[in-house]
């Protein structure tokens, strides 16, 4: 009799805490460019995370959602990150923190959520070291050498032989830029060149001098997405490296929706791989794509709108898990092993890194129905980051 009045007095306490946690609401910190070089990020970013909490009557997990949100993260220096994170947590005491749209902003804020212990959703930077950098980080984008090393396996089946590597110099493009030599060298491919380009306003000139000496088969490249990659692609046509039979390969940054469009017709035949597409064929995507065109009429869904959705989408998912407890170690304990279907297809948290597993697309530039679009023709199902043990 006494075991059963101390588990309805655990049952009643336990209900009592969920009660409790359903009233507060969740507030969660979001740390995003919002100008600069790299406003586009922050705003995919946001535009997904509103459109879930829109869909979901602004709860997850059964609580009211407050977004805090820090917009003056330049996107590249960690001393503004650590400052922001700081603010939010001592100032506005948020249960968790996401965003970081670049790696230096996520490496610079993982100490923080480790000392506070708080959970901390990375929805884009990429670099692959950022989960290991705290036990609280857990990421729903993808990381570099995960978008890597199926197009080189492709390229090395596909008459690619020779490849000139150009990538952004800092941590995911020295991602990008070992995975391509891994997997792209394990097939029996050569390369014949490589490069790091300055992220901050690079004179492409050199450097598309020097890969047309080289005269490889194919240029391998990641930049993040803006006027990187629409500055290489109108140097690379001007000075007639298509002409001279240089193909471009790419991780997806380079036609990504956001820019593909004033890649114009020179983007046609570009071969990539990418975890999303505006045009993914799932009907879970078709009700995002139309969800989102109605909310941001004036926008292309891309991968970091839905970096921002599945990150709403995750801590949804956990919270519902727990009860509403946001609780650090009842927080990462619920992700690890979290399965759902994202618009860009199935998803799940790896238990022992806390990266995401998912499906990587080969795709091609297509006109579908008058519009650029990334076609997408062969995948790689339930592909691990290859840049971790």
């Amino acid at each position: 009799m006494q075991a059963i009045k101390q588990l309805i007095t655990a049952l009643m306490i336990a209900g009592l805490a969920a009660a409790a946690h359903a009233a507060e609401p969740l507030k969660i910190g979001l740390i995003l460019p919002m100008s600069g070089p790299f406003a586009a990020y922050g705003k995919q970013i946001q535009h997904g995370v509103d459109l879930y909490l829109h869909e979901h009557g602004n709860a997850l997990g059964g609580r009211p959602v407050q977004i805090v949100l820090k917009n003056d993260d330049p996107g590249t220096s960690g001393d503004v990150d650590k400052r922001l994170a700081q603010q939010l947590l001592v100032q506005d005491k948020v249960d968790l923190l996401a965003g970081f749209a670049l790696t230096p902003s996520a490496l610079a804020v993982a100490p923080i959520a480790t000392e506070a212990k708080k959970p901390m959703i990375v929805m884009n930077a990429a670099t692959s070291i950022i989960t290991t950098k705290s036990p609280y980080v857990v990421r729903v984008s993808m990381t570099l050498p995960q978008t890597t090393a199926p197009v080189a396996s492709w390229a090395a089946k596909n008459g690619i032989k020779k490849v000139f590597i150009l990538v952004a110099d800092y941590g995911p493009g020295y991602d990008a830029e070992a995975q391509f030599k891994k997997t792209f060298g394990a097939a029996g491919g050569e390369i014949v060149g490589e490069v790091r380009v300055p992220v901050k306003s690079p004179d492409m000139a050199p450097y598309l001098q020097k890969i047309k000496d080289v005269k490889p088969d194919a240029v391998f490249m990641f930049l993040p997405p803006g006027e990187l990659t629409i500055g290489f692609m109108k140097g690379f046509y001007e000075r007639g490296l298509d002409k001279a039979g240089i193909k471009i390969i790419a991780t997806g940054d380079l036609t990504d929706e956001d820019v593909i469009n004033a890649l114009g017709d020179n983007a046609l035949g570009i071969i990539t791989s990418f975890h999303y597409s505006e045009d993914h064929k799932s009907p879970e995507n078709k009700a995002y794509v139309a969800a989102y065109y109605k909310a941001y009429p004036k926008d292309r869904p891309n991968f970091m709108s839905v970096g921002g959705y599945d990150g709403m989408q995750l801590i949804d998912l956990v919270l519902k898990k727990t009860g509403g407890d946001a609780n650090v170690d009842k927080f990462i304990a619920a992700a690890k092993g979290m399965k759902w279907t994202s618009p860009r297809g199935p998803v799940e948290i790896d238990p022992a890194t806390r990266d995401i597993i998912q499906t990587l697309y080969i795709r091609k530039v297509e006109k579908v129905d008058g519009q650029l679009q990334n076609v997408e023709f062969e995948s790689f199902p339930n592909f691990k980051d290859p840049g971790k043990p």
